[in-house]
C-alpha cells in the first residue's frame, strides 16, 4: 500500500542525552484530522516536533512525500507543512496584520513579491480566526487568547496542505476553543487538509478527530477512530483516570465521564 504523505520510520528522538521515544513508527492518515493524546511528558509534542523537522531524530527517518524531510530546503518544507508550536514569541511592536502576513513568506521569491493572492490569504485567515478588528494593534498588547488566534491565523495564511498544531487551544476560553476546533475541522472536511493536533482535552479529541494516537512513556499505546479506541480501560491505562464512557448526545462520539473521587463521596455528592 502507498504510504501517507507524512510518516516516521523507526525514529528515536529526545533532547541532549535524554531519549523520549525509541523505534517509533507513525503514519499520519492523508486528508484526516489526527489528534495525539496522552499524559504530560509522554512524548506528544516531541513527536510533533520531529514530524515538523524542528527536532532531528538520532535514528530513523521522518518522510514527507516519499523523501526524508531533512533533504528538503526549509522553504520547501514550509510550503508543504505548516506548524503552530506550543509557544511563540512575536517581534516587539509588530502588528497583527504584519505577523499574519509572515505566513506568506514561504511563497515569496526574488521575482515574485507580495501579490493579490498573498493579500487575499491574509484577509481570509484573519477573518476565519476573528482577528480582523485587531489587525492594526500590536500583538504584544493582546490577551493570551487573542494572541493565540493571531498565531493560528498566521499558520492558516501559509495555506499548506498539511497543518501541525501543538496545543492550539492553549489560553483560549471554552467558547473560543470550540470555535477554533470547528474551524480546523472545517479546513479538513471542506478543503481536504491533513491536520495533526496535540490536545489535552480527551473529549475534544473524541469529538473532532477522525484518528486518535494515544501515547504513554514515549510509545504509541493504540491508534484508530475514537469510537474504536477510546474505552474506559484505555483511559485508565494511559491517564490513570477511572471513568465511564457514554455516548455524546450531540456528536455521538465517546464522552469521558470521570468517576467521583473519594472526597466527593464523603461529602455526600454520590
Amino acid at each position: 500500500m502507498t504510504k501517507p504523505r507524512l510518516h516516521t520510520d523507526d525514529i528515536t528522538v529526545g533532547y541532549d542525552k535524554s531519549v523520549i521515544s525509541e523505534n517509533l513508527t507513525v503514519e499520519i492518515p492523508d486528508g484526516k484530522f489526527t489528534v495525539i493524546v496522552g499524559p504530560n511528558a509522554c512524548g506528544k509534542s516531541t513527536l510533533l516536533r520531529a514530524l515538523s523537522r524542528l527536532l532531528k531524530p538520532s535514528h530513523g527517518t521522518v518522510l514527507l512525500d516519499g523523501k526524508a524531510i531533512s533533504s528538503y530546503p526549509a522553504k520547501e518544507v514550509a510550503r508543504r507543512l505548516g506548524l503552530l508550536p506550543q509557544t511563540s514569541i512575536a517581534p516587539d511592536g509588530i502588528s497583527v496584520a504584519d505577523l499574519v502576513a509572515r505566513g506568506r513568506y514561504p511563497h515569496q521569491k526574488l521575482i515574485r513579491q507580495w501579490s493579490a493572492v498573498d493579500e487575499a490569504a491574509v484577509i481570509e485567515a484573519m477573518d476565519a480566526t476573528g482577528v480582523t478588528a485587531l489587525s492594526a494593534r500590536p500583538v504584544d498588547e493582546l490577551s493570551g487568547g487573542q494572541q493565540q488566534r493571531v498565531w493560528v491565523a498566521m499558520v492558516l495564511a501559509q495555506q499548506t496542505p498539511l497543518l501541525l498544531l501543538d496545543e492550539p487551544t492553549t489560553f483560549l476560553d471554552i467558547a473560543h476553543q470550540v470555535e477554533l476546533l470547528d474551524l480546523l475541522a472545517g479546513l479538513n472536511q471542506e478543503n481536504g487538509r491533513t491536520l495533526v493536533a496535540v490536545l489535552h482535552d480527551l473529549n475534544h479529541a473524541c469529538r473532532y478527530a477522525d484518528h486518535i494516537i494515544a501515547m504513554k512513556d514515549g510509545a504509541v499505546v493504540t491508534e484508530g477512530a475514537p469510537t474504536d479506541v477510546v474505552t474506559a480501560e484505555l483511559v485508565e491505562a494511559v491517564f490513570g483516570l477511572p471513568c465511564r464512557i457514554i455516548d455524546d448526545p450531540e456528536s455521538h462520539t465517546p464522552l469521558v465521564i470521570p468517576k467521583v473521587g473519594r472526597s466527593q463521596a464523603r461529602q455526600g455528592l454520590v
